[in-house]
Protein backbone atom coordinates (compact mmCIF):
# COMPACT_ATOMS: atom_id res chain seq x y z
CA UNK A 1 0.00 0.00 0.00
CA UNK A 2 1.22 3.07 -0.95
CA UNK A 3 -0.45 6.81 0.88
CA UNK A 4 0.81 10.50 0.17
CA UNK A 5 -0.90 13.62 1.31
CA UNK A 6 0.01 17.22 0.10
CA UNK A 7 -1.86 20.30 0.61
CA UNK A 8 -0.81 23.55 -1.14
CA UNK A 9 -2.64 27.19 -0.49
CA UNK A 10 -2.95 27.74 -3.86
CA UNK A 11 -2.50 31.07 -5.90
CA UNK A 12 -5.06 33.04 -4.42
CA UNK A 13 -5.76 33.31 -0.54
CA UNK A 14 -3.22 34.27 1.91
CA UNK A 15 -3.30 31.02 4.38
CA UNK A 16 -4.18 27.54 4.00
CA UNK A 17 -7.15 26.71 5.59
CA UNK A 18 -7.52 22.87 4.24
CA UNK A 19 -5.54 20.34 6.48
CA UNK A 20 -5.52 16.46 6.97
CA UNK A 21 -2.78 13.82 6.80
CA UNK A 22 -1.86 9.67 6.87
CA UNK A 23 -1.52 8.28 10.28
CA UNK A 24 -1.38 4.90 11.42
CA UNK A 25 -2.36 2.84 14.79
CA UNK A 26 -0.99 0.72 17.34
CA UNK A 27 -1.40 -2.20 14.71
CA UNK A 28 -0.44 -0.29 11.91
CA UNK A 29 -3.76 0.27 10.04
CA UNK A 30 -4.07 3.49 8.11
CA UNK A 31 -6.47 6.57 8.21
CA UNK A 32 -6.32 8.92 5.93
CA UNK A 33 -8.32 12.43 6.88
CA UNK A 34 -8.98 15.71 4.65
CA UNK A 35 -10.04 18.64 6.08
CA UNK A 36 -11.71 22.19 4.35
CA UNK A 37 -11.89 24.72 6.87
CA UNK A 38 -14.07 27.72 6.80
CA UNK A 39 -15.46 30.73 9.21
CA UNK A 40 -12.97 33.72 8.10
CA UNK A 41 -9.79 34.39 9.12
CA UNK A 42 -7.40 32.37 10.88
CA UNK A 43 -10.75 30.45 12.20
CA UNK A 44 -11.20 28.04 9.42
CA UNK A 45 -7.37 26.99 9.44
CA UNK A 46 -8.07 26.34 13.45
CA UNK A 47 -11.07 24.49 12.59
CA UNK A 48 -9.72 22.29 10.38
CA UNK A 49 -6.29 21.79 12.07
CA UNK A 50 -8.15 20.87 15.58
CA UNK A 51 -10.87 18.66 13.38
CA UNK A 52 -7.35 16.57 11.97
CA UNK A 53 -5.20 16.63 15.17
CA UNK A 54 -8.36 15.58 17.40
CA UNK A 55 -9.20 12.33 15.13
CA UNK A 56 -5.78 11.64 14.84
CA UNK A 57 -5.42 11.36 18.32
CA UNK A 58 -8.28 8.73 18.66
CA UNK A 59 -6.81 6.64 15.26
CA UNK A 60 -3.33 6.49 17.04
CA UNK A 61 -4.55 5.22 19.99
CA UNK A 62 -6.82 2.70 19.04
CA UNK A 63 -6.43 -1.03 18.73
CA UNK A 64 -6.57 -3.33 15.78
CA UNK A 65 -9.82 -3.20 13.73
CA UNK A 66 -11.21 -6.74 12.36
CA UNK A 67 -14.93 -5.46 11.28
CA UNK A 68 -16.01 -3.08 8.98
CA UNK A 69 -19.36 -2.29 10.86
CA UNK A 70 -16.85 -1.66 13.81
CA UNK A 71 -15.19 0.37 12.41
CA UNK A 72 -18.26 2.67 10.35
CA UNK A 73 -19.54 2.83 13.89
CA UNK A 74 -16.11 4.09 15.42
CA UNK A 75 -15.57 6.42 12.90
CA UNK A 76 -19.15 7.85 12.95
CA UNK A 77 -18.82 8.33 16.63
CA UNK A 78 -15.28 9.94 16.53
CA UNK A 79 -16.46 12.64 14.35
CA UNK A 80 -19.48 13.21 16.74
CA UNK A 81 -16.78 13.81 19.07
CA UNK A 82 -14.81 16.16 17.04
CA UNK A 83 -17.70 18.47 16.42
CA UNK A 84 -18.31 18.91 20.72
CA UNK A 85 -14.65 19.16 20.97
CA UNK A 86 -14.83 22.14 17.59
CA UNK A 87 -18.19 23.47 19.85
CA UNK A 88 -16.49 24.02 22.40
CA UNK A 89 -13.64 25.46 21.16
CA UNK A 90 -15.10 28.08 19.65
CA UNK A 91 -17.12 28.54 22.91
CA UNK A 92 -14.22 29.67 24.37
CA UNK A 93 -12.40 31.71 21.57
CA UNK A 94 -14.09 34.58 20.80
CA UNK A 95 -12.41 34.34 17.67
CA UNK A 96 -13.30 31.25 16.10
CA UNK A 97 -16.69 31.76 16.51
CA UNK A 98 -18.58 30.73 13.63
CA UNK A 99 -15.60 29.04 12.73
CA UNK A 100 -16.44 25.11 10.64
CA UNK A 101 -14.50 22.69 8.89
CA UNK A 102 -15.64 19.63 6.02
CA UNK A 103 -14.17 16.28 6.83
CA UNK A 104 -13.48 13.08 5.46
CA UNK A 105 -11.78 9.99 6.77
CA UNK A 106 -11.09 7.05 5.04
CA UNK A 107 -9.33 3.92 7.02
CA UNK A 108 -7.93 1.06 5.10
CA UNK A 109 -9.61 -2.57 6.06
CA UNK A 110 -7.69 -5.60 4.62
CA UNK A 111 -9.66 -5.39 0.94
CA UNK A 112 -12.28 -2.57 2.26
CA UNK A 113 -11.97 0.91 2.23
CA UNK A 114 -14.29 2.12 5.05
CA UNK A 115 -15.47 6.09 5.11
CA UNK A 116 -16.78 8.77 7.03
CA UNK A 117 -17.51 12.49 6.11
CA UNK A 118 -19.36 15.57 6.52
CA UNK A 119 -19.20 18.38 4.10
CA UNK A 120 -18.14 18.60 0.32
CA UNK A 121 -14.71 17.36 0.11
CA UNK A 122 -14.97 14.35 -1.75
CA UNK A 123 -13.63 10.69 -2.11
CA UNK A 124 -12.90 8.90 -5.39
CA UNK A 125 -12.65 5.32 -6.61
CA UNK A 126 -10.42 5.26 -9.23
CA UNK A 127 -9.80 2.38 -11.75
CA UNK A 128 -7.67 2.54 -14.71
CA UNK A 129 -10.97 3.15 -16.87
CA UNK A 130 -13.11 4.53 -14.89
CA UNK A 131 -13.16 7.02 -11.88
CA UNK A 132 -16.34 7.21 -9.51
CA UNK A 133 -17.39 9.62 -6.31
CA UNK A 134 -18.27 7.59 -3.74
CA UNK A 135 -19.11 10.63 -1.35
CA UNK A 136 -22.11 12.88 -1.44
CA UNK A 137 -21.78 16.19 -1.20
CA UNK A 138 -23.21 17.90 1.65
CA UNK A 139 -23.98 21.38 -0.26
CA UNK A 140 -27.41 23.75 -1.25
CA UNK A 141 -26.07 22.75 -4.81
CA UNK A 142 -26.61 18.97 -4.57
CA UNK A 143 -29.81 18.55 -2.92
CA UNK A 144 -30.96 20.86 -5.70
CA UNK A 145 -29.31 18.42 -8.27
CA UNK A 146 -30.55 15.10 -6.23
CA UNK A 147 -34.17 17.15 -5.86
CA UNK A 148 -34.17 17.18 -10.00
CA UNK A 149 -34.16 21.46 -9.83
CA UNK A 150 -31.00 21.58 -11.83
CA UNK A 151 -28.38 19.51 -13.51
CA UNK A 152 -25.04 18.89 -12.61
CA UNK A 153 -23.96 20.94 -15.32
CA UNK A 154 -25.96 23.85 -14.27
CA UNK A 155 -24.60 23.28 -10.32
CA UNK A 156 -20.72 23.63 -11.88
CA UNK A 157 -21.84 27.29 -12.42
CA UNK A 158 -24.04 28.09 -9.88
CA UNK A 159 -23.75 31.02 -7.27
CA UNK A 160 -24.39 29.06 -3.77
CA UNK A 161 -21.99 26.24 -5.33
CA UNK A 162 -20.67 26.77 -1.95
CA UNK A 163 -22.97 26.76 0.53
CA UNK A 164 -22.79 23.95 2.81
CA UNK A 165 -25.64 21.82 4.42
CA UNK A 166 -23.93 20.21 6.96
CA UNK A 167 -20.04 20.82 8.27
CA UNK A 168 -18.44 20.10 11.42
CA UNK A 169 -18.70 22.70 13.72
CA UNK A 170 -21.54 24.54 13.15
CA UNK A 171 -24.64 22.63 14.45
CA UNK A 172 -25.10 20.91 18.23
CA UNK A 173 -25.44 17.51 16.62
CA UNK A 174 -24.04 16.31 13.41
CA UNK A 175 -25.24 13.89 10.96
CA UNK A 176 -21.98 11.53 9.99
CA UNK A 177 -22.64 9.50 6.85
CA UNK A 178 -20.67 6.22 6.87
CA UNK A 179 -19.75 4.09 3.86
CA UNK A 180 -17.43 1.23 2.70
CA UNK A 181 -16.23 -0.08 -0.29
CA UNK A 182 -14.15 -2.93 -1.53
CA UNK A 183 -11.57 -2.48 -3.69
CA UNK A 184 -8.64 -3.91 -5.75
CA UNK A 185 -5.10 -4.32 -6.37
CA UNK A 186 -4.02 -1.56 -9.20
CA UNK A 187 -7.05 0.57 -8.17
CA UNK A 188 -6.73 3.98 -6.23
CA UNK A 189 -8.41 5.61 -3.42
CA UNK A 190 -8.66 9.45 -3.78
CA UNK A 191 -9.51 11.93 -1.02
CA UNK A 192 -9.50 15.65 -1.72
CA UNK A 193 -10.92 19.31 -0.74
CA UNK A 194 -12.68 21.10 -3.45
CA UNK A 195 -10.29 23.19 -4.21
CA UNK A 196 -9.33 20.37 -6.19
CA UNK A 197 -12.87 19.45 -7.79
CA UNK A 198 -13.94 22.92 -8.83
CA UNK A 199 -10.92 23.22 -11.36
CA UNK A 200 -10.49 19.14 -12.15
CA UNK A 201 -13.77 17.88 -13.83
CA UNK A 202 -13.29 14.03 -13.35
CA UNK A 203 -12.20 13.18 -16.35
CA UNK A 204 -9.16 15.40 -15.79
CA UNK A 205 -8.52 13.71 -12.92
CA UNK A 206 -8.50 10.10 -14.04
CA UNK A 207 -6.38 10.89 -16.65
CA UNK A 208 -3.30 12.21 -13.92
CA UNK A 209 -3.73 9.11 -11.65
CA UNK A 210 -3.56 6.75 -14.86
CA UNK A 211 -0.12 8.57 -15.81
CA UNK A 212 2.64 6.41 -15.97
CA UNK A 213 4.35 8.13 -13.19
CA UNK A 214 4.99 8.03 -9.36
CA UNK A 215 2.03 8.73 -6.95
CA UNK A 216 3.74 11.51 -5.58
CA UNK A 217 4.33 12.82 -8.98
CA UNK A 218 0.51 12.42 -9.67
CA UNK A 219 -0.27 14.25 -6.62
CA UNK A 220 1.84 16.98 -7.84
CA UNK A 221 0.60 17.06 -11.01
CA UNK A 222 -3.13 17.48 -9.80
CA UNK A 223 -2.10 20.20 -7.40
CA UNK A 224 -0.27 22.15 -10.23
CA UNK A 225 -2.54 21.65 -12.46
CA UNK A 226 -5.61 23.31 -10.11
CA UNK A 227 -3.39 26.07 -9.51
CA UNK A 228 -2.87 26.74 -13.42
CA UNK A 229 -6.33 27.01 -14.14
CA UNK A 230 -7.28 30.29 -11.60
CA UNK A 231 -5.56 28.39 -8.20
CA UNK A 232 -8.12 30.66 -6.06
CA UNK A 233 -8.65 27.97 -3.10
CA UNK A 234 -7.01 25.72 -1.18
CA UNK A 235 -6.30 22.22 -3.15
CA UNK A 236 -5.54 18.80 -0.70
CA UNK A 237 -5.12 15.43 -2.17
CA UNK A 238 -4.37 12.14 -0.62
CA UNK A 239 -3.85 9.32 -2.68
CA UNK A 240 -4.00 5.83 -1.43
CA UNK A 241 -2.80 3.16 -4.01
CA UNK A 242 -3.03 -0.83 -3.20
CA UNK A 243 0.61 -1.53 -4.49
CA UNK A 244 3.76 -1.89 -3.14
CA UNK A 245 5.68 0.69 -1.61
CA UNK A 246 6.41 3.10 0.96
CA UNK A 247 3.97 5.11 2.98
CA UNK A 248 4.79 9.31 1.81
CA UNK A 249 3.30 12.05 3.04
CA UNK A 250 3.93 15.63 3.07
Amino acid sequence: MHAVFKTDKGKIREANEDFGGVFFNEDDQLLAIVADGMGGHQAGDVASRLAVEQMKGYWESTRVFTDVKELEVWLETVVKEVNDDLKDHAQNNEECKGMGTTLIAAAVLNNEIVVAHIGDSRLYHVTEETIEQKTTDHSFVNELVLQGHITKEEAESHPRKNVLTRALGTEEEVNVDTLSYEWQNDTYCLLCTDGLTNKLPDEDILHIVNRSMSNEEKVDQLLEEANQRGGEDNITVALISLESGDQTWT
